[in-house]
């Protein structure tokens, strides 16, 4: 909400100084379709806003203006020019994550005393094992885990979702851990702040930044998102199918799923490139075969 305030706000700004009059003395008139548009290039060309930022506020304005038409009928003609103003195409954001050594010096690192060792260990791992959006992590409560024989979560994703992931031995030791012995409230949240309120987004983030930046040399700033890509990435080399994995992350469209099967076809793609034979008739071939002492590569053949 405070981005939308902000970015009408703006707007509003920028076409008073457009009129040259104070946002006060603004009336519906001063408010035009074609203000409206050198205000989205504005947005472009001078404030060098990402094309991101340049739909979210292009789509504040389309709401902006039906509001205005539903409660004065003559700017029912500027809110449908508006709202044909399309909003332009941005490339998916490039997705990045965790190598499976890099996964393996990740919890390495992970301290295993102090006040809050616990909670951020079984954090991290419930992220990595079920692939779950911050939210649902945030949202969890001791009634949505079965850490019986047949472990697993139950998260409440988007669209009101539910979906069941199981659960490593792992990850269940480390939650029975956090939560303590004893039976528990099924409404008790399992991830708290050290004053024992409910753990917030951003909560989770700090954690996760905090735990990862040795791995910003490499990935930049890594968000619990970025556990969420490792989660469907590694599900794939492991030769898990589509499907499965679309259920496990909870896609509506097997499309988002498929993007992490091009992620992983590129990858193999590098690995067979780096063992090609040379081309050149001259180029004799190593007297050993170099791939044999590559114990990633080989893992990674005998994953076929």
């Amino acid at each position: 909400m405070k981005s939308y305030r902000d970015g009408i706000k703006l707007f509003l700004r920028y076409v008073a100084d457009n009129a040259r009059c104070r946002i006060t003395q603004l009336t519906l008139a001063d408010l035009t379709f074609e203000r409206v548009l050198s205000f989205v290039r504005h947005l472009e060309e001078v404030r060098h806003n990402h094309t991101r930022t340049r739909n979210q506020r292009l789509a504040l304005l389309h709401t902006f203006f039906e509001y205005l038409a539903v409660r004065d009928p003559e700017m029912l003609a500027v809110a449908e020019r508006v709202a044909a103003i399309p909003p332009k195409r941005v490339p998916p954001p490039e997705t990045r994550f965790l190598e499976r050594d890099e996964i393996a010096t990740l919890f390495t690192r992970l301290p295993s005393s102090g006040r809050n060792a616990t909670r951020d260990r079984a954090l991290i791992l419930f992220l990595y094992n079920t692939g779950a959006r911050v939210q649902e992590a945030v949202d969890l409560r001791a009634g949505d885990l079965d850490l019986a024989r047949t472990a697993r979560a139950r998260l409440h994703g988007k669209g009101d979702k539910w979906r069941t992931c199981p659960l490593w031995k792992e990850t269940v030791h480390q939650l029975a851990a956090l939560l303590g012995p004893g039976t528990h409230p099924p409404d008790r949240v399992v991830f708290t702040s050290r004053q024992g309120r409910p753990m917030t987004r951003f909560g989770v983030y700090k954690i996760v930044r905090r735990h990862t930046r040795h791995l910003e040399a490499r990935l930049g700033r890594v968000g619990p998102h970025v556990f969420r890509h490792t989660t469907a990435v590694h599900l794939l080399e492991s030769g898990v199918e589509v499907n499965v994995i679309r259920g496990w992350l909870g896609h509506v469209s097997l499309d988002t799923t498929n993007r992490y099967a091009e992620i992983n076809i590129r990858a193999k793609e590098a690995a067979l490139a780096a063992c090609e034979p040379p081309s050149a008739a001259s180029a004799a071939p190593p007297r050993k075969a170099v791939w044999k002492n590559d114990e990633a590569l080989l893992a990674w053949l005998a994953s076929l």
